[in-house]
């Protein structure tokens, strides 16, 4: 290394230049711009060009990459037509009986708000999952727009929507690609998209057929922002069967938690429209068949864990981690930090998310970082 040149150095099984200065010259080898607090002192030092002034380091435990943690805000119109950060359980996002509102949409705080909350406590990634239902054309959704254009002021690590990217006819005839909706979504801040709905038909299209068509969301978007930059959201949910053969043409997988009547096999059937409709498809298929349209990661919710601080189903992460290459997210069921360290431990998960946990503050990022940390779970500490 050439210190008179050399900004800063990265270690990623060896140690390696990551950024190099010379005069009012810098070149980087990753977005300073969302690598967190010390990122942007890295760009402050270069913009002011003043005496260097050491941007600290990020201590990440272990080799290979950091396991990332992710806060999930769930965005929608509330009751009075504000729009609120919620929580489901098992994706049912309304006050239950016997609640003071009842009935009512769970408001957990604002959009904005939470979103810096969480970047400020260290979460590598935040996802906004806007789970209105799109019977208008998203673009409109002007108060969505404008969450992310006002966090992307403020917070500096990647940010990822979803909700509503896929074709639109508006009423006046115009017709969008999911193309130009993810674009507008980048241009107002976004660094990653996530399809779900949309995703699950374009992949039985393209199981049925064996076909690409090119056309797909998820083909021209990778196409056009790289593979990075598409997330595929799965909600699946648990079917049990007797025995492998009751589920042919599915990914069945011998399951440790037996079903209602002992079943000892199961698969995952996907959903859509927020889980309330099956499909005959299974998440591991879906996931394979996704990566080979060109999707760079998957979201992997599970609606049998989704609000019951049970822990992370590890039977469907693992079937799904084993059958792609490209990073799986880990989602569904956190409730304690042990359950983050179980699914680094037992499944090769490459980042874990939660939402109702972090919302209620019920368990910090930084708690959930430190216990990571002490189990020698690579994670970034700044």
């Amino acid at each position: 290394h050439d210190p008179a040149v050399v900004l800063t150095t990265t270690t990623y099984d060896y140690e390696f230049a990551s950024a190099i200065q010379q005069g009012n010259i810098i070149g980087t080898q990753f977005h300073p711009e969302k690598s967190g607090k010390h990122g942007m002192q890295i760009l402050e030092n270069f913009i002011r060009l003043t005496d260097f002034t050491p941007a600290g380091r990020v201590d990440i435990l272990g080799k290979g990459l950091a396991k990332r943690i992710i806060a999930c805000l769930d965005v929608r119109s509330n009751d009075q037509g504000d729009l609120v950060v919620t929580k489901g359980d098992q994706y049912d996002v309304r006050e239950k009986p016997g609640a003071a509102d009842k009935g009512n949409v769970r408001n957990l705080g604002k959009p904005v708000d939470l979103a810096r909350r969480y970047y400020e406590e260290g979460a590598d990634e935040i996802t906004f999952l806007n789970i209105t239902g799109f019977r208008d054309f998203p673009l409109a959704d002007l108060p969505m727009i404008t969450v992310l254009e006002q966090t992307s002021k403020n917070v500096f690590v990647p940010l990822t929507i979803g909700g509503g990217i896929k074709d639109y006819t508006d009423a006046e005839g115009r017709h969008y690609t999911a193309l130009e909706v993810a674009d507008r979504y980048f241009r107002s801040g976004a660094d990653k998209i996530s399809i779900g709905s949309d995703a699950v038909h374009i992949a039985k299209a393209f199981v049925d057929t064996g076909k690409k068509t090119g056309k797909s969301a998820i083909e021209q978007i990778s196409r056009v922002y790289g593979a990075q930059a598409v997330v595929i959201s799965i909600d699946p949910k648990r079917v049990y069967v007797a025995a492998r053969q009751e589920a042919a043409g599915h990914h069945v997988i011998e399951t440790g938690i037996p079903g209602p009547d002992g079943e000892r096999f199961c698969w995952y059937q996907c959903t859509v429209q927020g889980g309330r409709t099956a499909v005959d498809l299974d998440a591991v298929t879906l996931a394979k068949a996704c990566e080979a349209l060109g999707a760079g990661e998957i979201l992997l919710n599970c609606i049998d864990r989704d609000g019951t601080k049970s822990g992370f189903d590890l039977e469907l992460i693992r079937a799904v981690k084993q059958a792609v290459t490209i990073p799986v997210i880990a989602s569904s069921g956190a409730g304690s930090p042990a359950h983050f360290s179980e699914v680094f431990t037992e499944t090769k998960a490459d980042a874990a998310l939660a939402a109702g946990i972090f919302h209620r503050k019920e368990v910090p990022i930084p708690q959930v970082k430190a216990h990571l940390a002490g189990r020698g779970i690579p994670v970034r500490r700044s």
